[in-house]
């Protein structure tokens, strides 16, 4: 006979075990099934390097969307520590190396590091302007995120009365590029504003469809206040907590069980799997699919168009930080946000050089140290010689450039943003780079295809598609979670106001489910 369920979750990532735990804690019968022996999706903590005691977030790696009520409603025992540093920012002007340092909550060092940089404390203050706008803008937005769908004209009329019609139209109404380059003069600064609007998205900053916009608003909303923080003991941490509470609460998890069918009638549904080598069927009320849109069209017979990502991963374990040519303490620099050859111009051109398949010699990318804040990643032993993780994100790879030689190219873009990083560095950072149990680098990358292959990732997109703006651009409102049909909602990063490790797909599927009785 077939099993029947109130709620089958397809896919076991963060947010499908955010729903999961939320319709079984209101006494739903769940069942999720995951197609790998673990669950956490891109959420998860792997000890990379053979011989090496160290766990490190292997895929995503810092939380800011995740919103606190979350946290609080499903009585999650997580810890989500914040950075001194927001940003540092390395440069060559002139043959000298100089740099600008932005603090959590700037003040005295960041106003003298602006001043440093641009010899006046001009863009300091456009800086001050530019962020406490957002800011209040942040306070109104974030809250909407775990409610139905405002109308835009609803969300626009809080914002413009918190913030100011100006700031409604740069963000909202006109390319993110053209507010950047009215607002700022100088290309460093300029750089560091912009690459919250490209992180995972491959766009111009003006583009006219504004997809830049809306990354960057994502970035920029998180909890209220944009910050992104680090999870105490790596992303796995978040994600056995998630299984925890979503198993306490009753929920039943079924590992290696690969989905390939889900039917659908608007009232009831049925879930096709393999596991152990035996289909098996389910029955369900609702199907939450806590997969890419594109992998749900396909189990759903139907053509669909997968999207395609834009970034490289690269994770590394070094012996001791690196000395940098400024002088400036690096506990300091890699503390935060270490952006590297992310100036306006370079994140523009960088953009342009891969539609045509090239990469700049220094391509575009940030990076930072997690055991500067969180040392329970790696083994006592290690922390004790003062070992740490560094872990970079590539921006404007698309994943066409990996088709022909998927490791090669990825070797070559490590090499190049090693060679990137040593031009501002006192001493070569392959000096610092530790080696495994067989003698090998401590390096890892992984690419668009790397994704897609071990997480079932569309073209390895990390959003599982563009960004949507957090709003209804028609009458029909909704979770923003809806599909086709009335009993099939989306859970994942591929819902409305999804992306990132945030819950909050997941927690709005399962509002849609309680909604509906």
């Amino acid at each position: 006979m077939t099993r029947r369920y109130d709620v089958v979750v397809v896919g076991g990532g963060h947010n499908a075990l955010v729903a999961a735990a939320y319709l079984a804690r209101a006494g739903r019968s769940v069942l999720i099934l995951e197609r790998s022996d673990r669950l956490g999706g891109a959420a998860v903590s792997a000890p990379v390097f053979p011989g090496v005691p160290a766990r490190l977030s292997r895929y995503s790696y810092l939380v800011s969307l995740l919103p606190d009520r979350i946290i609080a409603d499903l009585g999650l025992q997580i810890r989500l520590a914040s950075r001194a540093v927001s940003s540092y920012t390395p440069a060559i002007r002139s043959g000298r190396s100089v740099g600008l340092l932005v603090e959590r909550q700037p003040g005295a060092a960041t106003a003298a590091s602006f001043r440093e940089l641009t010899g006046s404390d001009t863009e300091f203050r456009r800086w001050l302007d530019w962020y406490g706008g957002l800011a209040a803008m942040a306070q109104i937005v974030a809250p909407t995120l775990l409610e139905p769908l405002p109308g835009k004209e609803e969300l626009r009329a809080k914002v413009v009365a918190a913030t100011g019609e100006r700031l409604w139209e740069q963000v909202f109404e006109r390319p993110i590029g053209e507010a950047i380059v009215d607002i700022f003069a100088d290309d460093l600064v300029r750089g560091v504003v912009a690459t919250d609007a490209v992180i995972g998205t491959h766009t111009s900053l003006h583009a006219p469809d504004l997809p830049a916009n809306r990354c960057f608003l994502y970035h920029l909303i998180g909890n209220g206040t944009g910050e992104w923080r680090v999870p105490v003991g790596g992303m796995g941490a978040v994600t056995a907590e998630l299984e925890r509470v979503a198993r306490e609460a009753g929920a039943q998890v079924l590992t290696g069980a690969e989905v390939n069918r889900v039917d659908v009638d608007g009232r009831s549904g049925e879930v096709a799997y393999v596991s152990r080598d035996t289909e098996e069927t389910v029955a369900a009320h609702h199907v939450l699919a806590g997969i890419a849109p594109a992998v749900l069209d396909r189990l759903r017979g139907r053509a669909g168009s997968p999207p395609a990502g834009s970034q490289l991963k690269i994770n590394v374990l070094l012996t001791r930080l690196p000395r940098l040519r400024t002088g400036v303490d690096p506990r300091q620099a890699f503390a935060g946000t270490f952006h590297l050859d992310e100036s306006y111009t370079e994140l523009e051109n960088a953009y342009r050089s891969s539609l045509s398949g090239t990469v700049p010699a220094f391509p575009p990318g940030e990076m930072y140290c997690h055991t500067l804040t969180d040392q329970s990643i790696v083994d006592s032993s290690l922390v004790a010689k003062g070992w740490h993780t560094l872990t970079l994100f590539g921006i404007h790879l698309p994943a066409e450039l990996f088709t022909v030689d998927n490791a090669a190219v990825a070797e070559d873009l490590v090499r190049r943003y090693l060679a990137g990083l040593d031009r501002h560095l006192a001493e070569p950072i392959e000096d610092c780079i530790a080696t495994d149990a067989e003698g090998r680098p401590c390096v890892e990358a992984r690419t668009p295809l790397d994704l897609e292959a071990e997480l079932a990732m569309p073209g390895g997109h990390i959003f599982h598609g563009d960004l949507a703006w957090p709003f209804a651009e028609d009458d029909r409102g909704g979770w923003g979670v809806e599909t086709d049909a009335a009993n099939l909602l989306v859970c994942g990063a591929g819902a409305r106001r999804g992306g990132g490790v945030s819950g909050i797909g997941g927690h709005n599927a399962a509002m849609a489910v309680l909604a509906g009785g």
